[in-house]
């Protein structure tokens, strides 16, 4: 029986061994995800947010100009 408890509680701690690497592989991908994220992604869709409503901005005053211009009278 001392045998099987060895054999049990050595692959109990290759389990935990493992589970303990890929977490921190996991965390570390994680933060990685983040600051790509945060450097690269977020200043892109930033950019080209502000552009959009610069863009819509103009159309839409536009639309209002020609509104203006074509009232029923």
């Amino acid at each position: 029986m001392s045998d099987f408890n060895r054999k049990v509680e050595e692959a109990t701690a290759r389990l935990n061994k493992s589970i303990a690497e890929l977490t921190s592989t996991l965390e570390q991908e994680t933060q990685d995800l983040v600051k790509h994220l945060n450097d690269e992604i977020v200043p892109e869709v930033r950019q080209h947010s502000t552009k959009a409503l610069r863009l819509a901005s103009d159309k839409l005053a536009k639309l209002a100009d020609y509104m203006e211009s074509h009232k029923r009278k």
